[in-house]
């Protein structure tokens, strides 16, 4: 756990970065009113994970998942955040599964192209131990016309 309270804090850069996302264009915020907003996203954020790791543990389970912070939602009485949170998990998901195909198909084209890349390296080399053999085979038949 943290030492000191401000420890447990969110960055205000993030919580800066929130409120001018949420407020319309024009509007500014005290520095007060940023700190207080800091302090209370920080409570919320606590609470909610005390509440989540509550869901984990009858579980028995050590790690927090998504199911548990969603039964923390409907824990805390905020049932009207918990689908908004549920098509934002569905959508990350989709976007995870996505990045990870595109992994998988960019490490299988470059299985491809080593593999296509050894079959010329095996064609080169087959290609001049032919030349080599056919130079051997010339000097022979020049020295056995030249006897």
């Amino acid at each position: 756990m943290a030492e000191r309270p401000e420890d447990l804090n969110l960055p205000n850069a993030v919580i800066t970065r929130i409120i001018k996302e949420a407020l319309p264009d024009g509007v500014n915020i005290s520095k007060e009113a940023r700190s207080a907003i800091s302090r209370a996203a920080s409570v919320f954020v606590l609470y909610a994970t005390s509440c989540a790791n509550n869901f984990a543990m009858k579980g028995k389970r050590k790690t927090l998942n998504a199911s548990d912070v969603l039964s923390a939602m409907e824990e805390m009485e905020f049932q009207r955040f918990v689908t908004p949170l549920k098509e934002a998990l569905e959508a990350y998901r989709r976007e995870q599964k996505g990045k990870k195909e595109a992994s998988e198909q960019k490490k299988k084209d470059k299985d491809k192209k080593t593999d296509a890349e050894e079959q010329d390296k095996s064609r080169d080399e087959d290609n001049e131990e032919d030349e080599e053999r056919l130079e051997e085979e010339e000097q022979n038949e020049e020295e056995e016309v030249d006897n």
